[in-house]
């Protein structure tokens, strides 16, 4: 009996279908649409964005890339924290949120053109517009809430600040 005639063994381990990483359309991993993550990186930082594409990464099973993404998003919390920081340590409050507002623009637009650009090109050049979606509810959720947990921070931090100040005088 050959091969291809064989009946399958029932009792086997099942096998799993090998596809190349540049295989065809329909061998798309489910991802977040890494344009909209960056959208919506405007509201939630880039941090957010970032880890979104990074996850996307590993899904595509591009841990190179996957790898700079959570480096993105390491630096976009630690800048989280800088702009914290700036409020803190700027006596002037409209200076200070200005110049919060100002670096967070700035590394928002690094971000976009150094790593966001890159995978929305990438999944756009294999599956175009066809491939499988992630849903939205979970990320946005967690999204507000951790923006949520940074105003409840901030809020503290300025609190505290106002405190010491008050009972040095």
């Amino acid at each position: 009996m050959s091969e291809a005639t064989a009946k399958p063994n029932p009792y086997a381990a099942p096998r799993a279908e090998v596809r190349d990483a540049d295989g065809p359309a329909g061998a798309a991993p489910a991802l977040w649409n890494p344009n909209a993550a960056a959208n919506w990186s405007l509201i939630f930082t880039p941090a957010f964005g970032a880890y979104l594409h990074m996850l996307n990464w590993r899904a595509l099973q591009e841990p190179k890339r996957a790898a700079a993404a959570k480096a993105w998003f390491v630096v976009g919390l630690v800048m989280l924290g800088v702009y914290v920081l700036i409020g803190v340590a700027v006596a002037e409050a409209r200076a200070a949120d200005g110049a919060s507002r100002a670096l967070a623009l700035l590394f928002l637009i690094i971000w976009y053109y150094a790593a966001a650009r890159g995978q929305a090109r990438y999944v756009k050049e294999r599956w175009g517009k066809d491939y499988p979606r992630r849903g939205w509810g979970k990320p946005l959720l967690i999204g507000v809430a951790a923006y949520a947990g940074f105003i409840a921070v901030a809020f503290a931090a300025g609190f505290l600040l106002a405190m010491v100040q008050g009972g040095l005088r």
